[in-house]
C-alpha cells in the first residue's frame, strides 16, 4: 500500500543534540524516538520520510528539499554551544519533492523546490532524524514551517502529502518536528502552566481515539491557548495529513511512546498516528529496550541552565 502509512509528532529540544547535555527529564524523548523509529522501519518499511520542521522558517513559500543527498555539519544557530557541527548523512528523493510542490501548487499552496546544493539542515530536522533512523536507511524530504499559511492552508499541505505518495506509489511516513505548548521561559527545568499542559493532553488523547474532525473543529482554540510552536502550524500539517489517511475508510488511532518532557516552559511528546491494523504491525515489532547513556553532569547542566 502506498501513501502516507503512519505519521508522528517528534521532539527536536537542542539538549538533545548530544547526550552528554540530555537531563534525565528528557531522555524519555530519546528512548522514545529510537524505539519508534526501529519499529516503524522494521514494520513498515517506509520509502521516505517527510519532515516539517519549525526550525526552518519561511516566509512565503513551501518549500520541498529537491537534493539527492543530504550531508553536511547542523549548526543550531541559537545554540551553537548544544549542537555546534553534527555530522548527517541521508538520501533525499528529488522525485518526490518535486512532485510535492506541484500538489502543493494545486493545493493552493505557494510552492518552490529547494534545490540549493549548499543547502544545510536545521536541527529540528537533524535531532530527530538521528535517533528514528540513526544509520539513514530511508531517503529524506524536508519541508518548513510557512509563516504565511494559516492553520488551513497547513491542512491542505498536510493532505498534498499524502496524495503525491499515492501518485508516486511511495510508502512515505510524515514526521512533525515541533513542541506542543511552547511559551518559552528560561530554566530548560520549567513546564509549561498547568492548563496548557491539560489542553496538550486533551489535543493528543484525540489523536489517539482517532477524532480527527474534533480535533480539527478544536485546533485553532487549542493553538491559542497553548502558544504551540510557530502558531501550530508544523501541528496543524500534522493533522492535515492524519485527515487525509482517514479518508482510506479505516479507524484511525495514536500510540505515544515515552512520557511527556519539558523544556524551558515547553512541553514535547512522541505519538504515532496511523489507522488501527497499521498501529498494531508496530507494535508488534516494537521492543522497549532502554540504550544506556552518559549521564550528564551536574556542574554541565547547571551551565546549560544559563544559555536559556
Amino acid at each position: 500500500m502506498s501513501g502516507v502509512v503512519a505519521a508522528a509528532l517528534v521532539a527536536h529540544v537542542p539538549t538533545l543534540g548530544r547526550s552528554e547535555n540530555t537531563p534525565d527529564y528528557q531522555q524519555t524523548l530519546v528512548q522514545a524516538e529510537r524505539t519508534m523509529g526501529a519499529a516503524v522501519r522494521s514494520a513498515l518499511k517506509p520509502d521516505v520520510w517527510v519532515i516539517v520542521s519549525t526550525h526552518w522558517v519561511s516566509t512565503f513559500d513551501w518549500f520541498a528539499t529537491c537534493q539527492a543527498k543530504h550531508e553536511g555539519l547542523c549548526v543550531a544557530q541559537e545554540a551553537p554551544n548544544l549542537i555546534p557541527g553534527l555530522p548527517y548523512s541521508y538520501r533525499g528523493d528529488p522525485e518526490f519533492g518535486s512532485a510535492l510542490v506541484d500538489a502543493w501548487k494545486k493545493a493552493g499552496c505557494a510552492a518552490v523546490k529547494n534545490e540549493a546544493s549548499n543547502y544545510r539542515w536545521d536541527y529540528g530536522t537533524f535531532v530527530p532524524l538521528q535517533y528514528i533512523d540513526p544509520q539513514g536507511e530511508v531517503a529524506v524530504v524536508g519541508a518548513p514551517v510557512v509563516l504565511m499559511a494559516d492553520h488551513g492552508e497547513c491542512l491542505r499541505a498536510g493532505a498534498a502529502v499524502h496524495e503525491t505518495a499515492k501518485q508516486l506509489g511511495r510508502r512515505v511516513v510524515f514526521l512533525a518536528s515541533t513542541a506542543l505548548s511552547h511559551l518559552l521561559v528560561r530554566g530548560r527545568h520549567n513546564w509549561p502552566t498547568p492548563d496548557r499542559v491539560e489542553a496538550d493532553k486533551r489535543f493528543v488523547e484525540f489523536l489517539k481515539r482517532g477524532a480527527i474532525d474534533e480535533t480539527i473543529a478544536g485546533f485553532t482554540e487549542y493553538s491559542k491557548k497553548t502558544v504551540a510552536e510557530m502558531g501550530g502550524r508544523a501541528l496543524a500539517t500534522l493533522v492535515g495529513v492524519a485527515a487525509a489517511m482517514s479518508r482510506q475508510g479505516k479507524p484511525m488511532a495514536a500510540r505515544q511512546y515515552g512520557d511527556y518532557a519539558q523544556s524551558s516552559g515547553s512541553n514535547n511528546v512522541v505519538l504515532l498516528i496511523a489507522d488501527k491494523d497499521t498501529l498494531a504491525q508496530v507494535d508488534q515489532r516494537t521492543v522497549e529496550k532502554p540504550e544506556r547513556v552518559p549521564a550528564a553532569s551536574e556542574a554541565k547542566l547547571a551551565a546549560l541552565e544559563e544559555t536559556e
